[in-house]
């Protein structure tokens, strides 16, 4: 006869010492947990309010500039190093570990306009309003280098005196080579005190320039004359041409995906492109309500952020319609320049208040050493929320952020603008011929004209 018996070892129960935690079996038959997805779902709704309480985005500010901050660049070899220009000409060099500066670098007499740092970090290249580009020699990122204990280190290790005033400056993500944007976009090497190589398209100034980080020969720039730009080096004159409706102040590549580009427009949106294909914008990026100045993408290429002319700065997902994240304080002006750090986890931003702000990417992200158990319940909580995400009052709590009235008031009235442009257009569609008047998509209607 067979007989069945229950064996249970105390050992595997048994705790060895009073801090281990006891062990708990659990049976995950759905027929004896009936209630599992009305616990998931008040988890999830928790945990979304408890977002909103440990929200607290702000780190700190680091002030020093005496004038508004211009331009920034980040140390692709150093993870805290981070360079700031200001429109007295004042150049620094950051800790964002300590918020404090490492040294400056006096020389320019004008504007800094464009700020970039060579491919292994050793150099600096600044240009600026006074028809100068300077080149500075970086400390060295393993125990930064004082002011005291290198003579040289504020020193300029080149300085180039062309033509006309600059606008921009952006270095090869791998090479020798940089460019200048001006009059024309001048491409120069560091070895050199003239351009090597200069192209123009249009008599109009160049504001903005932007290597490709995957084929170090391919270039963006946007022009005054509401035209976005793209160039190869191997040849000798501009591949194509975009012309849109308004201008483009600033241009970013996305690092996972380098034949995208999203560019920061005049007229409060931002617009996302395939180099391959421009005659339609792959997304539009809505929220500003006015103009965006600058844009950075994350190292990681899945959202970037922009800084605008109504002093706040948002963060977007690179393929969401609209901000996940705004941040703003009351002593904030309008916001000149922004940066993601190189590890996405924080976010700077430089504004006309003399200031350089230190955000983190995520509002309510734990800082400082976390716990394996405090991970595990981080990750299942994300994982709850994203399962609820579309019910209604989760969808609420996460989607809910405070906003300053003169920016609240600005977005209604932009939505009740647009809402009175819509119906104008189909009163005309309705009393035009059929057939005369074509719709044009969202993507499409900003876009000119490509010239090839």
């Amino acid at each position: 006869m067979r007989v069945k018996v229950i064996s249970r070892s105390a050992d595997e129960f048994t705790r060895e010492r009073s801090n281990d935690l006891q062990r708990v079996s659990r049976n995950y038959d759905p027929n004896l947990r009936t209630q599992e997805k009305a616990v998931e779902y008040v988890r999830a709704l928790n945990a979304a309010k408890l977002d909103k309480v440990f929200a607290r985005p702000f780190i700190g500010a680091m002030d020093g500039h005496i004038d508004a901050i211009s331009c920034m660049a980040k140390n692709p070899s150093h993870l805290k190093g981070l360079f700031s220009g200001s429109m007295d000409g004042d150049i620094r060099l950051w800790d964002i570990a300590s918020r404090k500066t490492v040294c400056q670098y006096p020389g320019h007499q004008g504007a800094v306009r464009g700020l970039t740092v060579s491919t292994d970090g050793r150099v600096l290249v600044s240009c600026g309003s006074d028809c100068t580009v300077r080149l500075w020699r970086v400390p060295l990122a393993s125990g930064i280098e004082s002011i005291d204990s290198s003579d040289s280190a504020d020193k300029s290790l080149a300085s180039y005196v062309w033509k006309n005033a600059f606008w921009a400056v952006d270095h090869q993500w791998e090479g020798n080579h940089f460019a200048t944007a001006g009059a024309q976009v001048d491409i120069w090497d560091h070895n050199r005190s003239v351009p090597v190589n200069s192209f123009e398209w249009g008599n109009d100034t160049v504001i903005s320039v932007r290597f490709n980080p995957g084929e170090p020969n391919i270039l963006a720039t946007s022009g005054s004359d509401r035209s976005i730009t793209l160039y190869d080096l191997r040849t000798s004159s501009p591949a194509r041409k975009l012309i849109m409706r308004t201008k483009t102040n600033s241009i970013a590549w996305n690092p996972m995906e380098p034949m995208n580009f999203t560019a920061a427009n005049e007229n409060c949106n931002c617009y996302s492109f395939d180099a391959r294909k421009l005659e339609e914008a792959k997304c539009v990026h809505k929220d500003h309500v006015s103009a965006v100045l600058d844009i950075d993408y994350s190292p990681t290429g899945r959202e970037f952020v922009t800084g605008s002319y109504d002093r706040t700065v948002r963060i977007f997902q690179y393929n969401g319609g609209h901000s996940r994240e705004i941040y703003h304080t009351k002593r904030m002006q309008r916001v000149f320049c922004v940066k993601f750090s190189c590890d996405a986890s924080y976010v700077i931003s430089g504004s006309d208040d003399t200031n350089l702000r230190l955000w983190k990417a995520k509002a309510s992200e734990q800082l400082g050493v976390i716990l394996p158990r405090e991970r595990k319940k981080h990750e299942y909580m994300e994982a709850v929320k994203n399962r609820y995400k579309h019910l209604p009052e989760v969808k609420r709590i996460l989607r809910h952020r405070h906003l300053p009235k003169p920016i609240y008031k600005a977005g209604l009235l932009r939505r009740t603008m647009a809402d009175a442009e819509k119906r104008k257009e189909d009163r005309r569609r309705a009393h035009s011929a059929p057939g005369s008047m074509m719709r044009k998509s969202v993507r499409k209607n900003r876009i000119i004209q490509e010239i090839e």
